[in-house]
């Protein structure tokens, strides 16, 4: 994993970066201009790399990540966390694991590993363009391959976020381009309902005219700096 650090201060709120790929692709590298605007804001950033298909099958990439979690709160001390306030922040196959992070704890059995006495539970949950519920449709040839072979053993349902939301679950942020062709725009607006059925505090921000890169050829509504704003208001509410 990659850390980056704020400038000043601590023991600073943590934001956990999980990249996208369709599960097959992708790098930490992906958070740094993120991570650059966070730190500026007094959050330590943590991106990191998780087991990638077809190497490895889920749920290994979901054991990955809550490990990073429980790692981080195990060495708390040393990156100078507060482990009590510890958010997570994905895109895509990105956003699929942050959101099973927010929804799953010990009993879902996908925490296996070292430093077993932290928890992998989140305070906060911020996904973009994220994939919800694996039982629907995907145009994205990847995305449909994954579900017919990467998942193995698991069931579409039981590997999708939207089937563990309880209320107990930690505040979501949920942002989707209403233009996205690779994952459906249904799938955030799906898991906001499932969220506030549930009583779990929710923002839904679907973006016009963006893409699943979230860029666009006409203007996007909201722009990124209006997004990256929505963020800091939501991490501000959450993780102080």
């Amino acid at each position: 994993m990659d850390v980056y650090f704020p400038a000043a201060g601590g023991p600073w709120p943590g934001l956990v970066y999980v990249h996208g790929g369709a599960w097959m692709h992708g790098d930490k590298s992906e958070a740094a201009m993120f991570a650059r605007l966070m730190t500026a804001q007094g959050y330590l950033v943590v991106s990191v790399n998780y087991r990638l298909y077809p190497e490895a099958q889920f749920p290994a990439m979901i054991q990955d990540v809550k490990c990073a979690v429980r790692s981080l709160r195990a060495n708390a001390a040393q990156y100078n966390l507060d482990p009590n306030r510890v958010g997570a922040v994905g895109v895509s196959a990105g956003g699929h694991l942050v959101s099973l992070l927010g929804t799953t704890d010990l009993s879902a059995g996908w925490d296996v590993g070292e430093y077993l006495e932290q928890s992998s539970r989140v305070q906060a949950v911020i996904a973009m363009a994220g994939v919800m519920d694996l039982s629907r449709k995907f145009p994205n040839a990847d995305i449909e391959a994954m579900k017919r072979v990467g998942f193995g053993e698991y069931n579409v349902v039981e590997a999708s976020p939207i089937s563990h939301v309880t209320p107990d679950n930690p505040p979501f942020l949920l942002i989707h381009g209403d233009r996205d062709e690779l994952v459906p725009v249904e799938q955030s607006q799906l898991m906001y309902e499932r969220l506030v059925q549930e009583n779990v505090p929710a923002q839904l921000v679907v973006v016009k005219n963006a893409s699943h890169s979230f860029t666009a050829p006409v203007g996007m509504t909201p722009t990124v700096g209006e997004i990256n704003q929505i963020i800091l208001g939501f991490l501000a509410k959450y993780l102080g």
